[in-house]
């Protein structure tokens, strides 16, 4: 288990990230004023905010989640982060893979909550058990009994109405597998369309459709988890920018703000273990 303090440059208290099972993300926070710059990751972060409001742009609007909300915000979507009134807001949050989505739904579309705020009591009810017992990792059984309620409740509560037609759920996975186990190699979509044997441009789309993000956003994105671990290991940014395949230190900086909102050098101060 990982636990990690968010200090000063957040303005957090008492937040601390839990590692679980399949590497799951879980986060309470105390925030006050502008928290993260506009950014986007490949996970589905769904959290229930516990005081306070908490506002945030999302699909061109503003959005604003008070106490005993929840707020879900679909892969890939940008997204900020801040404080609605001056006394800020507590929330707690799950990260979850577009991946173990898709292990329940079997090749579904990704599920699409319209404007990212939620009262629904049957979301509420799936929340409840990825987000209590903070002081405890869940067990793989824990998390995969919990995943198929959400992942379930999720799709029936889903705004989206549209099905992409005839996607391939098996050539993604095995692109996925195929990025997941080659992070340093340079990969294209010629190496992903031979591994999964179909059509390049078709597997793109499907990709899309299924993880909720394209084949290179999801290898930048495996990446820069890499290199979080290696930054929090105690590596330099320059050696850590080269070690994840990326072009230099000023590329790697860049992608990483995108994906968390802070560059690597706040992030860190803003890290303890």
């Amino acid at each position: 288990m990982i636990s990690m303090n968010i200090r000063s440059t957040l303005r957090a208290k008492e937040n601390c990230i839990i590692k679980g099972a399949g590497n799951l993300d879980r986060i309470e926070a105390m925030l006050q004023g502008r928290a993260y710059a506009p950014h986007r990751h490949d996970t589905y972060a769904i959290g229930l905010t516990l005081s306070g409001v908490q506002s945030f742009d999302y699909c061109g609007e503003t959005r604003h989640s008070i106490s005993g909300q929840m707020v879900v915000l679909h892969p890939d979507e940008l997204h900020d982060g801040r404080a609605g009134t001056d006394e800020g807001f507590r929330y707690k949050t799950v990260y979850i893979k577009p991946s173990d989505i898709q292990d329940v739904l079997g090749g579904k579309p990704l599920p699409f909550i319209a404007g990212g705020v939620s009262t629904d009591i049957r979301l509420s009810n799936a929340l409840s058990p990825l987000l209590e017992d903070y002081d405890q990792a869940l067990s793989t059984f824990q998390y995969q009994d919990a995943l198929y309620d959400l992942a379930v409740t999720l799709d029936a509560i889903s705004s989206r109405s549209t099905v992409p037609g005839n996607v391939n759920y098996d050539a993604v996975k095995l692109a996925q597998e195929c990025i997941d186990d080659n992070l340093d190699e340079n990969l294209s979509l010629d190496n992903l369309e031979q591994v999964a044997d179909y059509d390049r441009w078709q597997l793109s789309r499907d990709f899309r459709a299924l993880l909720g993000t394209s084949p290179y956003r999801y290898l930048i994105l495996r990446r820069l988890d890499k290199a979080r671990t290696l930054l929090l290991d105690g590596s330099s940014i320059v050696d850590v920018a080269t070690l994840c395949g990326f072009a230099d230190q000023s590329h790697f900086g860049r992608q990483f703000k995108k994906a968390y909102g802070l560059p690597p050098k706040s992030w860190l101060r803003t890290v303890t273990l």
